[in-house]
Formats: C-alpha cells, sequence, structure tokens
C-alpha cells in the first residue's frame, strides 16, 4: 500500500519536469495538486508516514528519469560535496563503503590514525561510539567517522572471526590527488593524478618541478580510472602546457547566461616538452576535457583505450533548508568543436539508454589538421587493445569478490614482493576462481538472478517439485559457463586482483609502481617518448 502512494507521488512531481517547459500557471498548479496531495496523505493516511523520506524517494524517483549526473543532495550529502571538492576533511584516514547493512573500510592512508592504530582494509566496522551500524539503515553512518580534529572515536571492528576494539584520534586529512611521480628513465618523468579537486592542479604543478629538478624533458601523464571532478582544475592543467589566451573547453546551455567560452588565463609552464597522456574506459568528464584539449591543440599524445565518454556540465543549485541539487547544465565542446557524449539520454526508454552510433559520429580536425570524432569518448591516437568484458566480467566488477579475495589474502600473507616486482599469479588466479565457486561473494549474473527468480516463484505456486533436479542442474551449467566466461578476461582480471592486494601493503602508491614496472600502457608511452620521429609524425598527420 505505501509502495503505491509513493509512486502515486512520484507521477505527480515528475510532471515537473514537463511544466517547466511551459507557462508559469501550468508549474504553479502542478505543485499545488502535489502540495494538497501530500497534506491529505500525513493528516489521513491509516499509517505514520515519513514526510522527509517520501519526499526524497519522489525527488530521486523524478530524477531517476533524467541522467545519472543530475542528483539531490540532503544536509549530510551537501557535506560530502564540500569533502571531495576541497580534498581535505577531518576524520581517521580511511575510506569505507556501506553494503547490505555493513559498513567496510576500503582504503586506509598512509601515515594517518587508522594506519597508525593497525585498522586493516577490509575491516568491517560494527559499532561507532555507542552506535551499533546494524541499527541505522543508512550508508550516511560513515559521516560518524568525520567530526573534530583531535577528537576520538571508538570502534568495534569486526576482522574475520575477531572483534576488535580500536580508539582512533580524527584528524586533518589531506586527499592528495597526485598519489605517485617518478622518474621512470633518465629523461622521461611519470605523474598519476586520479581526481580534479581544488589541490589537482598545484599539485601537478608541485609534481611536474619535483621531476624538471631531476632531470625531466619528456612527461607521461596518467589520467587512467580518473572520473573527473571540478572543470576549473581540468583547465589550469592544460594551461601549464599550452599558451595564454587559447580555447581549453566551451560550453552551450538552454539559458545563454550559462554557455561559456573558456579561455586559458596564465603563462604556461612548458611548451615544448613532449607528453603522453594515458587514458581508459573509466577516464571522464574533467579527464576528457584534459586529454581532448591537449589532442585537439596536438600538444601531446593520446594512448591507451577510449574513455568513458561524459560530454555534460553540472551545476550545483542552492534549495531550502540547506539542501543542493546537482543538475546538467550543458554539454561541452573541446577546441575543435566535437562533443564527446557517449549515452544519448535525451531520447532514453526507460532503462534503455542508445549510444551515440559509430556510423554517425562527426569528424573534426585538430590544430595540425588531424581528424578526430565526437560521441563516444575520446579516442586515443595509439590504442593499447584489450579483449572486451564479457557480461560475467562485468558481473563480477558489479560484486565484492575482488575486494574479499583480496581482504583473505591479506590475512593469509603476511608479506609479498616489492611493488616493482610482484606479480599475481597463474596459480593464485586459480585459486581466485575456487574462491568464487566456493559462493564467497555476491558474484551472480543477470542470467542467474532471473533464473532463480523464476525457481522462487515456481515454489510460490506450488510447480517446484518437477523442475528442481533439472533446475540444479542448469545452475550447475550456468555457474561452469560462467567460470568460462571470466577465463576470457584473465589477464585483465589479474591486474585488477594485482591492484587490489598491492593496495593492501603499499598503499595506492604501490599500485603505481607496479604499473610502471608492468603495464603495457607505461611500456608503451616509454616507447612512443624516446622516438622523436615517431612522436612528431603522431601529431603532425596522426600516422603512428
Amino acid at each position: 500500500m505505501k509502495r503505491g502512494i509513493v509512486i502515486g507521488s512520484l507521477v505527480i512531481m515528475s510532471s515537473f519536469l514537463v511544466a517547466f517547459k511551459s507557462d508559469f500557471f501550468e508549474v504553479a498548479k502542478q505543485m499545488e495538486i502535489y502540495t494538497t496531495l501530500f497534506k491529505e496523505l500525513n493528516l489521513y493516511y491509516i499509517d505514520e508516514i515519513n514526510p522527509a523520506e517520501l519526499t526524497e524517494k519522489a525527488i530521486n524517483e523524478m530524477l531517476e528519469d533524467l541522467d545519472p549526473y543530475t542528483r539531490y543532495y540532503d544536509e549530510q550529502g551537501v557535506e560530502e560535496v564540500k569533502i571531495n571538492s576541497s580534498g581535505e576533511y577531518s576524520g581517521i584516514g580511511a575510506e569505507s563503503h556501506y553494503y547490505d547493512k555493513k559498513l567496510v573500510i576500503s582504503e586506509v592512508f598512509e601515515g594517518y590514525s587508522a594506519e597508525e592504530e593497525g585498522i586493516k582494509v577490509g575491516d568491517e566496522i560494527v559499532k561507532i561510539d555507542d552506535i551499533l551500524v546494524d541499527d541505522y539503515d543508512s550508508d550516511q553512518i560513515s559521516a560518524l567517522l568525520k567530526g573534530v580534529p583531535d577528537t576520538t572515536v571508538k570502534l568495534v571492528i569486526k576482522r574475520q572471526k575477531e572483534t576488535l576494539d580500536f580508539t582512533v584520534k580524527r584528524e586533518k586529512i589531506l586527499v592528495n590527488p597526485v598519489p605517485h611521480f617518478e622518474m621512470v628513465s633518465d629523461e622521461i618523468g611519470y605523474i598519476a593524478f586520479n581526481k580534479f579537486n581544488n589541490k589537482a592542479s598545484a599539485s601537478v604543478k608541485s609534481a611536474f618541478a619535483d621531476l624538471k629538478e631531476k632531470g625531466m624533458n619528456k612527461l607521461i601523464l596518467d589520467l587512467r580510472g580518473n572520473p573527473g571532478g571540478l572543470l576549473n582544475e581540468a583547465i589550469n592543467i592544460t594551461n601549464f602546457f599550452v599558451p595564454k589566451n587559447e580555447v581549453v573547453v566551451s560550453t552551450k546551455a538552454k539559458l545563454k547566461k550559462w554557455s561559456e567560452i573558456y579561455r586559458t588565463r596564465y603563462e604556461p609552464i612548458d611548451l615544448d616538452m613532449p607528453i603522453v597522456v594515458l587514458i581508459d574506459g573509466r577516464s571522464a568528464s574533467a579527464s576528457e576535457i584534459v586529454a581532448g584539449s591537449l589532442q585537439d591543440l596536438d600538444r601531446a599524445v593520446i594512448l591507451g583505450e577510449r574513455s568513458f565518454g561524459k560530454g555534460l556540465v553540472q551545476r550545483y543549485r542552492n534549495l531550502t533548508y540547506g539542501t543542493k541539487l546537482k543538475l546538467t547544465i550543458s554539454k561541452y565542446y573541446t577546441p575543435s568543436g566535437r562533443n564527446i557524449q557517449e549515452l544519448d539520454y535525451t531520447h532514453r526508454d526507460g532503462d534503455d539508454v542508445p549510444k551515440f552510433a559509430e556510423e554517425n559520429r562527426n569528424a573534426f580536425k585538430t590544430k595540425n589538421g588531424r581528424t578526430v570524432y565526437d560521441g563516444g569518448g575520446i579516442s586515443p591516437d595509439i590504442e593499447i587493445e584489450k579483449p572486451e568484458l564479457t557480461e560475467s566480467t562485468e558481473a563480477l566488477l558489479r560484486s565484492d569478490a575482488i575486494f574479499n579475495f583480496a581482504s583473505v589474502y591479506y590475512l593469509e600473507n603476511p608479506s609479498i614482493a616489492a611493488p616493482e616486482a610482484y606479480i599475481f599469479e597463474d596459480k593464485e588466479y586459480e585459486d581466485f576462481i575456487s574462491f568464487v565457486e566456493e559462493g564467497s561473494s555476491n558474484f551472480e549474473t543477470k542470467t542467474e538472478k532471473k533464473f532463480e527468480q523464476a525457481f522462487e516463484l515456481s515454489e510460490k505456486e506450488a510447480l517446484s517439485k518437477g523442475i528442481k533436479n533439472s533446475y540444479e542442474d542448469l545452475v550447475q551449467q550456468l555457474q561452469k559457463q560462467k567460470i568460462e566466461e571470466l577465463n576470457k578476461n584473465k589477464e585483465s582480471i589479474k591486474e585488477l586482483l594485482s591492484d587490489e592486494i598491492i593496495n593492501r601493503y603499499y598503499f595506492k602508491k604501490g599500485e603505481y609502481q607496479n604499473h610502471i614496472a608492468f603495464s603495457p600502457f607505461i611500456k608503451e608511452a616509454i616507447s612512443v617518448l624516446e622516438n622523436d620521429e615517431q612522436y612528431r609524425s603522431i601529431l603532425l598527420n596522426g600516422k603512428n
């Protein structure tokens, strides 16, 4: 019954989307309808309702019909937004994720309280001070780990079969967007940065200066896995390598005042140094602005996999009572005039969001006359080919299987080789497959879920007796096929397992040290930078 009421309110609120395209009277009319309906519910519905919860559900359901970047934030969510943008907060020096009413440590930062007290990735937080996590039906419980610097928080933690008590001091945490940089040869420097908070450009500039002092005259800029962030930071970083007053990105919005052209504002720090920018399918938004502008201006060779394809810009709007709305206000365009948005949310049909077709991508020209294309992300100048992920592998990545295996591995192995030497062996991959087959995770494909739901329905309707054995045989065959599909992406899965395991021993920095030693992306980038003729040829005529 309650679900029906929520859906009813969603239908009314969803009409606002249409209403805003109409005249003011229609907007006012729909708002009044919702207000009167809400009053009637609150006064007369047989059970007590939670007005805040009901409204938030209605808002979130309405926004789901748009794109995934348009979101509503309550007061706590607004604080998280501030932290992500500022790059600093007061906490224990660990990240956590909330799943199935469990709060689990997902990353520990080197040199902060959590590490010093012995908290480990994979630890499940059972109690924060006097509050049991199990009684708190919200992922916002992790906010209780934050607080005033120099105060303490008491934690009860479950680690496999042990229950441990910790008292951890809160302190100022600086989220470094540049987890690692180093010289990878006598003349080639490497800088990895993984977020565009308001410290990104300053951190990249500092790393650049440090490497320049060590003899760097060629640069690898690693944007793989970087989901983006602040637009102005992307412009500032691009500005390091291109002249003042150069167009980096432009935006086109419904409101003319929000359509802007963004140019570089400062003198660059280097106009001549050869640069290779690394991207992959998880490089998005601000990462694509940096990669796309440097490609369009023929200032860097882009190497790796096609990027994510997010060509939309969001802006925060203040709402009442300390809440905010983040909404998509415009599309952005690289210097050549291309928009690299992959998914066409304007023509979505329920959960089905069409992609911009490959054959409909439009051609544009870089500064040197090279051909580049819009839609579908940034296509690299040099592509590192990797097998396409199977549906089973995609399901694996949505699960906690890799994370859980790494947690067990870490507790069973006191040490591993140094990051520059560590290799996740085939034998260990087989151990992982056994771990998955034993059901030690929530790894389940869509097909398995559908068959399970169908069998559960047959049991409710008393139709399962004759098909139980056939169903169990089918489940076994599906499990076998699922593992075979995983094996098609064996090397990619091994890389992810290696990263997760190395992080437990050597933190994020260790992951990048391992990449420098073994990643085909970095090996190819070094090869390109060591071949001056090849590098120039790519930027002049696009030939590799």
